[in-house]
């Protein structure tokens, strides 16, 4: 039987690598795109045909007409954030509601778990993970704990069950003597976001995923965040609360790991961290503050300045093994056209001694080991192939392609759908 493969695409660093563009140029090549964990906290900055899209809930695939897009098991939504979105996506001219379809099995994040995520942070003090306050965080561990509700409890007896979620929240806040707070308008677009979503297809994605596997129709698997951000071999506690991992995916959208086929690993040309935790090979200089200027680093959803440095390749090799990783994909290597000097991190040094793989603590002490290379001081934006990038570059590009022993299939050489070369 010719059964079709879940090829999956996810970043290889702190999030925020440019999943969204690359899940758009690749759509055509699928029938499916399906998102398999995360929440409203990550958002997928799109451009093309002048206009700018974020996508926060909805998977990336959206704008290609005819395809299906699935929003999987692992993901975590917010009725009223999602009616925002696809409303202002339907504005557009975008028919979601013929495209979109909803796991039953995702978790709902509730109001109160918003302000669970406000009162644990500002219990935490000097350890703050610097949380988006999107709920993500409570949500995923009323999961865990098996009381969270779920998007398939809207049609069974809700009122009752959101009551009672409602107040044990209220007890938990109560406890931590966080009680200033007032969420009748919040719970009100809450309620009408939960009625809205029923007008979508809401499915057993694991049922409807491995019978769209069978007819071999072919699967895009989408994550959010970063590797780095994983609950389990992120830089802990400083994570996102979900697996953002290639099994991630198995997880989150019901699929066998002999069914996953191409692994995409996603990376900047250097990288960047949002909110707090460490991040070996950060800048605090001009050339940071440079990077953050000409690569637009700020949040897609929350506006936050992103903190910027040097491509690391310790990280980026860790990342690579733990997913997977058969095909890389590099985006913003035009934000380095103008650098004279190149840097990529290729060890850390603690207390004297230089290693080359990831530690279980990169808290203190780790100084950065880098190789310098000479810049290409061209503009590459306008580049039509890679027969048309600079030497400096393609030198680049090899080093990276020996240093982490992968293939970079994929460079992006701008924010547009058109500034994409897919390499031979």
């Amino acid at each position: 039987m010719n059964t079709g493969k879940v090829d999956v695409l996810l970043g290889l660093q702190w999030g925020d690598e440019g999943k969204g563009k690359v899940v758009d140029v690749l759509t055509p090549r699928y029938d499916v795109v399906a998102r398999f964990q995360g929440g409203p906290n990550a958002g997928h900055t799109l451009e093309f045909e002048g206009k700018k899209y974020v996508l926060r809930s909805i998977p990336s695939g959206i704008f290609q007409g005819g395809k299906i897009n699935i929003i999987g098991n692992g993901a975590v939504i917010a009725p009223d954030l999602f009616m925002a979105e696809t409303m202002d996506l339907e504005k557009s001219g975008h028919p979601l509601q013929e495209r979109l379809h909803i796991s039953r099995k995702a978790h709902l994040i509730m109001p109160t778990h918003r302000l669970l995520d406000a009162a644990h942070e500002m219990a935490k003090g000097k350890r703050k993970v610097g949380t988006t306050g999107k709920g993500i965080g409570p949500t995923y561990t009323d999961k865990i704990s098996r009381t969270g509700l779920r998007v398939g409890d809207i049609f069974d007896n809700f009122a009752e069950k959101y009551a009672e979620h409602k107040a044990h929240h209220e007890k938990i806040l109560q406890s931590m003597n966080y009680t200033d707070y007032d969420i009748a308008e919040a719970e009100k677009k809450w309620m009408q976001g939960v009625e809205y979503m029923k007008q979508f297809a809401i499915v057993d994605s694991e049922h409807e995923i491995n019978l769209l596997l069978k007819e071999g129709k072919s699967i895009l698997a989408e994550g959010a965040q970063g590797t780095m951000l994983d609950v389990d071999f992120g830089s802990y506690p400083f994570v996102t609360s979900s697996n953002t991992i290639c099994a991630g995916a198995c997880i989150g959208l019901g699929v066998g790991p002999n069914k996953i086929g191409e692994v995409y690993g996603i990376m900047k040309a250097y990288c960047t961290r949002v909110g707090a935790g460490p991040f070996p090979t950060e800048l605090f200089d001009e050339t940071g503050k440079k990077l953050r200027d000409l690569g637009h680093e700020y949040g897609a959803v929350t506006g936050r300045e992103r903190r910027c440095g040097w491509i690391d390749l310790v990280a980026l090799r860790y990342a690579i093994a733990v997913n997977g990783v058969t095909q890389l994909i590099m985006m913003k290597s035009d934000v380095l056209d103008s650098f004279d000097t190149i840097k990529a991190c290729v060890a850390y040094r603690r207390n004297g001694e230089e290693i080359d793989h990831f530690p279980y603590n990169i808290d203190e002490g780790i100084v950065p080991v880098y190789k310098e290379m000479a810049g290409w001081k061209t503009d590459m934006t306008q580049c039509k192939s890679e027969e048309q990038f600079p030497k400096a570059f393609c030198d680049y590009v090899k080093f990276l392609e020996k240093e982490l022993e992968t293939p970079i299939s994929i460079i992006s050489i701008g924010p547009d759908r058109d500034q994409t070369i897919v390499r031979k």
